[in-house]
């Protein structure tokens, strides 16, 4: 059964990129490009995997990271956050996620990390 990865990334281009990748990977993907249509996704169903911005339009992927692991549904779920502006160090007080990839990233690396993850994450 395909495991199913939440992207929540505003840029268009990223997403997409993000998107292709995963879906080459043989992933089912949904992304969103903010947070309150990356909510409305996540009352309808619970993913394997979150990819996380942390910049968007309209709230912070590193509050959104700290929701994800205080909610009972989503708690056990690997969260994988993305920046171009902050690295792992800066994250890792504020947000629990499992893994951070600084933007830009190696197309090989960023595949490798989120197999790694999508096979830890066993429901």
């Amino acid at each position: 059964m395909q495991k199913l990865i939440y992207i929540l990334e505003d840029n268009d281009e990223i997403r997409e990129i993000l998107e292709l990748l995963l879906v080459e990977d043989d992933y089912r993907v949904s992304a969103f490009a903010n947070v309150s249509s990356f909510l409305i996704g996540l009352s309808l169903e619970v993913p394997d995997t979150f990819i996380l911005d942390v910049m968007l339009p309209d709230g912070n992927g590193i509050d959104i990271c700290r929701k994800l692991k205080e909610d009972a549904r989503t708690s056990n779920v690997p969260v994988v956050m993305m920046s171009a502006n902050y690295n792992q160090e800066q994250l890792a007080s504020s947000c629990p996620a499992q893994d951070f990839i600084s933007k830009p990233f190696d197309i090989a690396d960023f595949s490798n990390r989120i197999a790694i993850q999508t096979r830890a994450n066993v429901r």
